[in-house]
């Protein structure tokens, strides 16, 4: 495969080209999980592979528990759908708790610490109630905890990989924004859970089934990276997918390493419930995607990360914007926004967008579409900063 073969089949699977998801929970269920520890910007992430859902729809999505955040996979926030949390859990809890296993020494959590806190949280809400980390904080040193720091965090992270906490419904601060809740994880997932949770070996085929067709192409080491598992339990997983679903899942061999890929014939006989385009398709017009740095177009890789030009996320100095513009696929420049009379009638968003190189018309067209959609989706007017200003 050419790079540019390798982007456009990695922005199709991703459903950052049509045919798109036709809700957020559907874009979801399709990259599995999605990296989310910046809120706000995971939330575009969801809408942007979607025929158009708003900040307003992801964010009920999560109030009702159709999507739920929480620690999982590598010991970062995730988005994961309520029918995959109970197998996701089981299978990368054990990771988890090893490599928190130097931070719980420091914190004090040992056994009967976490035996113990767990309980208290899992009392705190039961029932229905949504707490945020202040309220469950005030629990733990109820009951004689110093819950305040890193240990209140670890305490917290603990009872989430144990499956006693997972998120509840957001609440807004006064000047709006939203603030995380935890709730039961049995209560938060009921009616999702299937009768018994997949053994290791189904839940390893499921991973790399839904991870390579989605990402693909990627390498077993993007996949163990992405996923917090070893590279032996990644092919280990595609050996079990190639039993339970033959051809689903093929391999390519370019740029001296072994990818591996949903087949295009697969990829348009799925349609991935769209109806615009088979999967892949390409117009021949530019497309400009205004993507959060955290996107999975950028963490769903490692070692084949490079293909999209640059290097991503990162942490810029002063007021230079961290966010990511592409141009088919390639990386382009960055952007970051920011709010103008929030809360009133007349608020907008302002784009702070910062090229690489100088565009022509028909680029600028697709960058004021790209701004225009991000618009639609907080539901508010965006501008652009002038260049230069």
């Amino acid at each position: 495969m050419e790079p540019h073969e390798v982007l456009r089949t990695r922005l199709a699977g991703q459903q950052l080209r049509d045919p798109r998801a036709a809700a957020a929970e559907d874009a979801l269920k399709n990259l599995l999980a999605v990296q989310a520890q910046e809120f706000p910007y995971a939330r575009w992430s969801l809408a942007q592979r979607t025929t158009g859902a708003a900040a307003a729809d992801v964010e009920q999505a999560v109030a009702d528990g159709r999507i739920l955040r929480t620690h999982i996979l590598r010991p970062t926030w995730h988005f994961v759908h309520r029918a995959d949390l109970p197998w996701l859990r089981a299978l990368s809890a054990p990771r988890l708790h090893r490599a928190n296993g130097g931070t719980y020494r420091k914190t004090g959590i040992d056994d009967a610490a976490a035996s113990r806190s767990a309980g208290v949280l899992a009392e705190a809400v039961s029932g229905g109630v949504h707490l945020t980390r202040e309220q469950l904080a005030a629990s733990l040193q109820g009951a004689g905890f110093p819950a305040k720091g890193l240990a209140l965090a670890y305490l917290i992270m603990h009872a989430e990989i144990s499956g006693v906490l997972v998120s509840g419904a957001p609440v807004r601060r006064p000047g709006g924004a939203l603030r995380q809740t935890y709730a039961a994880f049995d209560e938060r997932v009921a009616g999702a859970t299937p009768a018994a949770v997949p053994s290791r070996e189904e839940s390893l085929a499921a991973l790399t089934l839904r991870y390579f067709g989605s990402r693909g192409p990627a390498t077993v080491r993007d996949c163990a990276d992405w996923s917090g598992l070893t590279m032996t339990d990644v092919r280990r997983g595609l050996a079990l997918a190639g039993e339970s679903a033959p051809g689903a899942i093929v391999s390519a061999s370019f740029d001296g390493a072994e990818f591996y890929l949903r087949p295009p014939e697969a990829e348009e006989a799925q349609g991935r419930g769209g109806e615009s385009a088979p999967a892949g398709a390409w117009d021949g017009q530019p497309q400009i995607d205004l993507i959060q740095c955290y996107d999975e177009y950028i963490m769903g890789y490692s070692v084949s990360r490079h293909y999209f030009g640059g290097s991503a996320p990162a942490y810029p100095f002063g007021d230079n914007p961290m966010h990511v513009v592409l141009l088919d696929g390639v990386l382009a420049g960055s952007w970051r926004h920011s709010l103008v009379r929030r809360g009133s009638a007349a608020q907008r968003c302002v784009l702070d967008i910062r090229l690489s190189r100088p565009l022509g018309r028909e680029l600028e067209n697709a960058l004021d579409l790209a701004v225009a959609r991000y618009g639609d989706f907080l539901g508010m007017p965006a501008v652009r900063i002038p260049a230069g200003t």
